[in-house]
């Protein structure tokens, strides 16, 4: 049970640091609610369970050729500007009371929660680095069905994670002043492009230089 709590603790670890996910995550909580945060980062999370299985295969020599490293911090380049731009268009225009209404499903959320996860390339360097290195002490000291519990743990770590962010974020969608949520969401916006541009230096670093 140590170590299960063990591995438990290292998902909150992973899915804690600041980063565009947590950013936009929190932009959706302040802007929808709880639900609409949570299930964004379930999106997330189902990005997280695919590079886990994609290190888990033996796909990470694949990933980490140049080639496919720029093709990916390009992919994370757009997807996060694009997405922090249009967060911050909307920074002035929502209430942040009722949220825009009729435009944003739970589905649409899962969606963008996955796809801003699977094209963040510190998601899957952070996973390539810290899962493979898990992989590679666990399967020498550990049977398959051990290795799925403990696998088992880190996802249930990161749920956790996200479940504290929903809360979060939604609680201070009720209790903060319509404001300072604005200059909140402004943040996470600016912070989402700015992930962006530094994805796009790196791609562009690997090409040309």
């Amino acid at each position: 049970m140590n170590s299960i709590f063990t591995y438990i603790f290292l998902g909150v670890s992973l899915a804690a640091p600041i980063g565009p996910v947590n950013a936009a995550q929190l932009d959706k909580g302040l802007r929808l609610g709880f639900g609409h945060a949570w299930i964004f980062g379930v999106g997330a999370l189902v990005a997280d369970i695919c590079y886990m299985l994609l290190v888990y295969m033996g796909m990470i020599h694949f990933i980490e050729q140049p080639i496919m490293k720029a093709f990916l911090w390009l992919f994370g380049f757009f997807v996060l500007t694009y997405t922090g731009i249009e967060s911050l268009v909307k920074s002035g225009k929502s209430t942040f009371v009722d949220g825009p209404k009729g435009k944003t499903t739970l589905l649409r959320s899962w969606t963008s929660g996955f796809l801003l996860s699977i094209s963040n390339p510190l998601t899957i360097l952070f996973w390539l680095g810290i899962y493979g290195s898990v992989l590679a002490k666990t399967a020498s000291s550990f049977s398959s069905n051990q290795l799925a519990i403990y696998s088992a743990a880190i996802i249930c770590g990161i749920l956790l994670w996200d479940l504290f962010m929903a809360t979060i974020s939604s609680i201070a969608r009720n209790l903060l002043h319509t404001n300072f949520l604005v200059v909140i969401s402004i943040i996470s916006s600016l912070s989402m492009i700015g992930f962006g541009i530094y994805f796009g230096v790196e791609a562009f670093r690997l090409l040309f230089m």
